[in-house]
């Protein structure tokens, strides 16, 4: 089993940054791929960002250019820095870890508010 613990939301002005932390313990061993989701009032969880075991990067496209995923193996930590938030990247933001035995492990989700 795997536990994650995500820290880091909060309010933010339009055009400020965040930076989210999830943070793995139990059987780590196993895990991959890291993931960053995010869910909308009224909207369907959709992915912001991932990176792979290997380091490779890929972002949704409405966050290119201004969010960067980064993991700290020896962490077991997986953290999303987040630039020129804007009113539409208000959602509950979600990590995912895929385990090599094809579990799914998710965080319990933080806050991200963008408001003026």
């Amino acid at each position: 089993q795997v536990q994650l613990v995500e820290s880091g939301g909060g309010l933010v002005q339009p055009g400020g940054s965040l930076r989210l932390s999830c943070a793995a313990s139990g059987s780590t061993s196993s895990i991959y791929t890291m993931h960053w989701y995010r869910q909308a009032p009224g909207k369907q969880r959709g992915l912001v960002a991932f990176v792979t075991s290997g380091g490779t990067t890929n972002y949704a496209d409405s966050v290119k250019g201004r969010f960067t995923i980064s993991r700290d193996n020896a962490k077991n930590t997986v953290y999303l820095q987040m630039n020129n938030l804007r009113t539409d990247d208000t959602a509950v933001y979600y990590c995912a870890f895929y385990s090599s035995d094809g579990s799914t492990y998710w965080g319990q989700g933080t806050q991200v508010t963008v408001s003026s």
